[in-house]
């Protein structure tokens, strides 16, 4: 009988908790656990025959002492991963299912094949998303014919007033004497078979097309169409049925502005196509659509002028775009990590943005955009420093004020990259830059502080970062409150604590303004990354330290391309400039587009584009193009 100490242990002490039989285990054929298969006739003992002894207390088989580990390693890697071991005849099903696809198998005459083939493809019954619906078309006599759409995807009522009713219903009233009748210039018949029939006058549909493969009707049906198989033909009618649904136009909510439009792009990417057209009304407006992706091709419109583009920068967008082969690319982020330049570069060399005025100035200018479907930003290249520090709201108003915010623009931009770096370098190394008065009100503040001022600043500018990414993660009615509450409390409390003199709540204070005025999301999170480096380089050379990494950042800017444009154009090197690149021109003094695209037009507008400022109010001299 357990005495009651060993029970009360018994209950106290931690125990391993007995685990749940489960048919899954991760990582189960990674434990090599197993011994390799012995010889038949050696699995058991043998009459009058003692046990191998073990040598050293490893276990031997006969291979001189070798373990069977690593011969079971062996034997695995010649015969391939155990999962696929497992389910081989998974494995060997979906290599068939990817064969149909890749060769792009042609279509049968026999319905049931078809229907076996693609059921086979979308894996049905399993997948309930998938419909093959059979039904019969109402000729006489009655032909058999499949739908097949993806259920969530596509309109219902689209597909049973446009598609359905028209085949099983009003088909009846077409007479197959029709075909006899001669036609106006001396032809035989209006319809030559019943495939041209169904396709020219019972489908009342959108937009109709043919295919003659499995994968091209695959490629449709996973785009919300429908594919209709006729029984006899080796050709399918693909339907445009598309009826997912989206989000509608709003406001955007990153780039924001005051008295421009108030339209932002959504997840659908007809949608964002349809907003870039309603503001250029021009037929050179070109939008192709090109599939990109392994596993999950994704697909993405490249929209540019083709009277005004350079056609080798087209070019070089969509092979970037054809060659990628990653398995997820919707998100534009995603898309910009796999097409930029330098990927290893701190800057961004993508201009990405929610509002579709500022893709068609940029397309107007002899731009390329990438629309990606799924994703409410649309991609704009080449990006230059100059187009990542604009911002909207300068269009909007006269050029003055407009110059006037670019140049508030690029003093936060320095102040939030070189503010905290200074004041590293000053306090350390270079007191004698301080007048007197504020040298003796600096050191009467850091005192009682007991950190140097790089670990105080760290301090500070961590602390910021946090507050700032706990903003953005929780809900937004409590993100705005918690940044103000949050930063106050805290700034106050580490003043009180004496741990961070009260001049450097200014500064990093000053600093995060600075960082806030920069309009492009991705550019502000390298200023936010490259501060800490230049802080780095403060605390360890001073003045000089700033004075290299600068020297050193500015560099490797100048070296930086983006889809062959260098990325401090027309700066570095030096090309044709027009009124608003880093100051905000009058709207009539920019004639010309920028240089460094080499567009099919270099000017954007005539000489005299105010005709009213002419003699006699005459129209403006177009000139040269």
């Amino acid at each position: 009988m357990m005495s009651w100490p060993k029970a009360m242990l018994k209950y106290l002490l931690y125990q391993k908790p007995k685990s749940i039989p489960s048919v899954y285990q991760s990582g189960i054929e990674d434990k090599l656990e197993e011994a390799a298969p012995q010889p038949s006739g050696s699995g058991g003992k043998e009459p009058g025959r003692k046990p191998e002894a073990k040598e050293h207390g490893k276990p031997t088989d006969g291979t001189g002492g070798k373990k069977p580990r690593k011969r079971v390693a062996r034997q695995r890697n010649k015969t391939g991963s155990p999962v696929r071991e497992k389910f081989v005849g998974k494995v060997a099903e979906n290599q068939s299912i990817d064969e149909i696809l890749q060769n792009k198998v042609k279509l049968v005459y026999d319905l049931e094949e078809n229907r076996r083939v693609l059921a086979k493809i979308f894996r049905v019954p399993q997948n309930k998303d998938a419909v093959l619906r059979s039904l019969t078309i109402g000729t006489d006599p009655p032909v058999k014919a499949l739908l097949v759409f993806i259920d969530g995807i596509t309109n219902s009522q689209v597909q049973n007033l446009a598609v359905l009713q028209p085949l099983m219903l009003i088909s009846g009233l077409f007479d197959r004497s029709m075909d006899e009748q001669p036609g106006a210039n001396g032809g035989t018949a209006f319809y030559k078979d019943l495939f041209d029939r169904v396709k020219e006058a019972l489908v009342p549909a959108n937009q109709v097309s043919t295919a003659d493969n499995y994968a091209r009707i695959v490629d449709d049906v996973l785009n919300g169409n429908s594919a209709l198989l006729i029984d006899g033909f080796n050709q399918a009618i693909l339907l445009e049925t598309k009826g997912w649904q989206y989000r509608s136009v709003g406001t955007p909510q990153v780039e924001a502005v005051i008295r421009g439009p108030q339209e932002g792009f959504t997840e659908q990417i007809r949608v964002n196509t349809s907003l870039i057209r309603k503001i250029i009304h021009l037929p050179s407006l070109v939008t192709e659509f090109i599939k990109v992706g392994g596993a999950s091709p994704m697909q993405c419109a490249v929209m540019y002028l083709d009277d005004l583009a350079n056609p080798d920068l087209v070019h070089e967008v969509k092979r970037r775009l054809e060659s990628i082969q990653a398995d997820y690319t919707q998100v534009t982020g995603l898309m910009e990590q796999l097409i930029e330049d330098a990927p290893f570069a701190l800057v961004p060399q993508v201009l990405a943005t929610e509002r579709p005025d500022r893709v068609a100035a940029n397309l107007l200018e002899g731009h390329v955009a990438i629309v990606v479907d799924g994703s409410p930003f649309v991609m704009v290249v080449p990006a230059t420093f100059f187009s990542l520090m604009q911002s909207p709201e300068d269009a909007y108003v006269r050029w003055p004020f407009g110059s006037f915010a670019r140049l508030i623009r690029y003093a936060g931009l320095f102040l939030a990259l070189l503010l905290p770096a200074h004041y590293v370098a000053i306090v350390a190394y270079h007191q004698e830059f301080i007048p007197t008065d504020l040298l003796l009100a600096m050191t009467g503040s850091r005192e009682k502080v007991p950190f140097p001022s790089i670990v105080e600043v760290l301090i500070m500018e961590l602390s910021f970062e946090l507050i700032r990414e706990a903003g953005v993660r929780i809900p937004g009615t409590v993100g705005t409150t918690l940044g103000i509450v949050g930063a106050l409390i805290l700034g106050q409390a580490a003043v009180a604590a004496n741990i961070v003199s009260p001049i450097l709540i200014i500064v990093v204070a000053v600093t995060a303004l600075g960082s806030f005025s920069i309009p492009n999301y991705t550019f502000s999170l390298s200023i936010r990354v490259l501060r800490f480096i230049y802080i780095f380089l403060a605390s360890v050379l001073g003045l000089l330290g700033i004075m290299v990494g600068f020297f050193v950042h500015v560099g490797l800017m100048v070296s930086l391309k983006s889809f062959g444009v260098p990325f401090i154009a027309p700066a570095a090197p030096v090309t044709r400039k027009n009124q608003d690149y880093f100051m905000r021109g009058a709207e009539w003094q920019q004639e010309i587009r920028p240089d460094y695209l080499d567009p099919l037009k270099r000017r954007r507008q005539p000489r005299i584009s105010r005709g009213w400022t002419g003699p006699a109010g005459r129209k403006g001299d177009s000139g040269p193009q």
